[in-house]
């Protein structure tokens, strides 16, 4: 049987997604990393956005980190109970920590909590001096453009006959 490595298909892409593939393999094999949900989504050539369901946390119940190429993402509820006595209590109020590795060049651009869904927003900028640049090939016309140094060569030697 033959095996087939895909480890260089994966080197090639660019953003998440080859992140997505890591995340997804990582959601089967830890149930920790399922909750809360979430969704990562391309909304632009560059832009992705990533999409939490924290409900029933505010703002200042959730932190966002990022550093380098990972981003953090923690939520600790404020103990808000009041002496409420609960028959059921099935809205999920456990804290949480939720990591996701970012591509090269990937910053969180802004986040925001709307009806209990966190959207972090990323956008990939990569530095002008990394970027692809264009090199023109130069032809013939090049080269006649260029003949100045055969003609110093000629000049130092008619020189150096006039000093003989």
């Amino acid at each position: 049987m033959r095996t087939f490595d895909v480890a260089p298909l994966y080197r090639s892409t660019v953003g998440f997604d080859r992140l997505f593939s890591m995340l997804d393999q990582a959601a089967r094999i830890e149930p920790s990393t399922q909750w809360p949900p979430y969704d990562i989504e391309k909304v632009g050539e560059d832009a992705y956005r990533i999409t939490m369901a924290v409900a029933g946390f505010s703002q200042d119940e959730i932190e966002l980190t990022q550093h380098d190429t990972t981003l953090l993402v923690t939520g600790q509820k404020k103990d808000k109970d009041g002496g409420r006595d609960y028959l059921h209590r099935g809205i999920a109020a456990r804290a949480f920590r939720q990591t996701f590795s970012l591509a090269d060049h990937v910053k969180v651009t802004g986040a925001s909590l709307e009806n209990g869904l966190l959207a972090v927003d990323l956008k990939r900028e990569v530095p002008e001096a990394l970027k692809p640049r264009r090199i023109a090939i130069g032809g013939r016309q090049a080269a006649v453009g260029q003949d100045n140094a055969p003609a110093q060569v000629e000049h130092r030697a008619d020189h150096q006959s006039k000093a003989a």
